[in-house]
Order: structure tokens, then sequence, then C-alpha cells
């Protein structure tokens, strides 16, 4: 796991990079801003675009502006199940469901590029996707999500086995705050996918919502 070290006014502190943020449904004139507060923090690893109802040219300037505050602070971004657009804005890689289109047939178009595959809650659909060639696995939803209120449920027994036995890095999704991701941490999860909580927290603005996590 990437570690990065940042000044502050008591002293030099170790921030892990545990963080997959995922974008808002709905991209607003002032989420660029919030998303360069958020990712200056330093614990952000991935940023995923998910935005099922934008399409077209208006897509790909969003990902463009994204693009360039990923690469400033050097988080890896993520399409969400476009893989073809991977290519277009030099993004870092994709993320494809399991109805997104023929794994097995991703890593040969996207080349050496990050390809991560949703598993809900099964291991077989893990083990596919390893053999699919995905450089990592993502589980959930292990909480109510906001995101998605009909997803069904994780057990951690998948987490688990999904640990000992394949080897991948490991990404939880689904409800996830700051009071219930340190038990998937310890569980075997490398990065905890995390969207509401900092985007629609009524109490919480983003750049705060994400110094929870550490």
């Amino acid at each position: 796991m990437v570690t990065k070290l940042r000044k502050r006014d008591s002293g030099i502190v170790n921030l892990k990079k545990l963080v997959y943020l995922i974008s808002p449904s709905e991209i607003k004139s002032s989420f660029y801003d919030d998303l360069s507060k958020v990712l200056a923090h330093g614990n952000v690893k991935f940023f995923q675009l998910r935005v099922k109802k934008i399409k077209g040219m208006r897509l790909i300037r969003i990902a463009r502006k994204i693009r360039q505050i990923t690469n400033k602070h050097k988080v890896k971004f993520i399409i969400n199940d476009n893989y073809k657009l991977v290519s277009k804005i030099k993004a870092d890689g994709c993320h494809m469901g399991q109805l997104d289109g023929q794994l097995k047939d991703i890593k040969k178009k996207i080349k050496r590029k990050i390809f991560g595959v949703t598993c809900h809650n099964s291991l077989t659909l893990a083990k596919k996707a390893v053999n699919y060639k995905a450089d990592y696995l993502a589980f959930g939803s292990f909480f109510k999500s906001n995101l998605k209120p009909n997803a069904k449920r994780a057990d951690t027994k998948v987490l688990v086995k999904a640990n000992k036995i394949l080897k991948k890095p490991i990404v939880v999704i689904g409800g996830i705050n700051n009071f219930n991701y340190k038990r998937l941490m310890k569980l075997g999860a490398n990065y905890i996918a995390i969207s509401s909580f900092i985007w629609d927290n009524p109490k919480l603005k983003p750049e705060i919502a994400i110094r929870m996590f550490k």
C-alpha cells in the first residue's frame, strides 16, 4: 500500500492511501473545486468517475477536467463501465460490472491499464475475474447503501476467503462510513470504496468528511 508523508503544524503525518473514491452521480460546477480539496488530503488511491446519465462530448469534457485534478494529486483515475473512454482521456483504467460487457476481452482492449471487476458476494465471480486478468476485485454491498439502495448484501466471509485464496487487491463497497470501515480493513480489505459519505453528507463538507478515514 502506498504511503505518503505530509507536513502539518503538529509534525509529519503518515497517511495510507486506503480510499477508493467514487464520484457523485451528478457533476455540478462546484464539484471540481471540492474534488481538488478532497484529494489534497492524501488518503485517496483511486478516483472512479461513475455517471450513468452523462454521455458523449459532455462526458469527455468532464473526464478531462477530472484527469487534470487526479494527475495533480497523483491519484489513479478509473472510468466506470466505459472502457473505450480510457484511452481517449488517458485514464489509468476502468471498472466493469458483471453486466457491462464481455469481461474476458476487456484486459486485451485496455492493455496495461488497471482493470477492476465487481464480484458482489461471489467467490466464483471473483475467480473468473482473476482468470480475466483483473487487477483488483470489488465486493459488496456490505452495508445499506444510498448509492445502490437495492443492492444485495455481501457476507464478510467472502472477503476473508478471497483474501486468502486469490491474492488480489480487494475493494469493499456499500454503505461504508467512518464507523464501520475499520472492521472491513481488519478482515482483509485493501481499499474502501466510498461516495455518499463524502458527497452527500448532511453534516460534513467533502474536504472534512474525507479526513475521517485513516
